[in-house]
């Protein structure tokens, strides 16, 4: 676990105790910083991240409030601009089964994604992603192999970004996500258990690191009572 994912967990159950009540100013980052013995930048990545899932808020010149746990916001629901894995999230009640690991050639449409030629390998990966050994999340993922080498199926039955993150001592830059809703198709019908009108929520994404390459694109998805995708927006007029 990261310093500020570390720090923002003590926070957020402190929230969730009552040690920080609602409504009611947190103490400054420096406070903090000293508190928890870290740089004030790792409290700010801290705050940033408990305000993205809507425990926090921000207001411009007095600092920042405890806003509580908004009751809109599931035990299993995600931040659209989460850049944890899903086992980061959810820690331990989150395991992996691989479908189909494989090295291929892209598409054409792939390559679009990926900004690669048609000649560069890449990893082709489905897994199932179970919450307390029940079926989840259903992932379809591809990433050049020159930028990934090495993945091996262990990696993939823990935590592909820890391995990227840790081992390959690769940066994530951003990543663009779009949310849609689907119908199932044959691989939800048989690993997540859907039927044929079963509605499906599925967040496609493309990932790029530090340095501006596509590392990832990959599509992910889930019943639609199983999880949703939350965005918190604040006024800072």
């Amino acid at each position: 676990m990261k310093k500020y994912e570390a720090v923002a967990e003590k926070i957020k159950k402190r929230i969730f105790d009552g040690t920080y009540q609602p409504r009611t100013l947190l103490p400054n980052q420096l406070e903090l910083a000293d508190e928890f013995n870290v740089s004030k930048i790792t409290v700010k990545r801290a705050l940033d991240y408990l305000e993205s899932i809507g425990l926090l808020y921000k207001q411009s010149g007095l600092g920042t409030y405890v806003l509580g746990n908004i009751s809109l916001m599931g035990e299993n629901d995600s931040p659209v601009g989460a850049f944890q894995g899903l086992k980061s999230q959810l820690g331990d009640r989150v395991s992996s089964r691989v479908i189909k690991f494989e090295v291929t050639f892209p598409t054409k449409d792939l390559c679009r994604r990926l900004d690669i030629k048609e000649t560069e390998p890449v990893y082709q990966i489905i897994r199932l992603r179970l919450l307390d050994k029940q079926p989840f999340i259903i992932e379809h993922s591809y990433m050049p192999v020159r930028l990934v080498p090495s993945l091996s199926e262990d990696v993939l039955e823990q935590s592909i970004y820890k391995y990227i993150h840790q081992k390959l001592q690769i940066k994530f830059g951003g990543a663009f996500r779009k949310i849609n809703a689907d119908r199932a198709d044959q691989y939800d019908i048989k690993y997540l258990g859907a039927k044929k009108d079963t509605p499906i929520l599925e967040v496609e994404q493309i990932v790029w690191t530090s340095n501006g390459q596509n590392i990832e694109y990959s599509r992910s998805r889930n019943l639609y009572n199983k999880r949703s995708y939350t965005v918190v927006e604040t006024n800072y007029d």
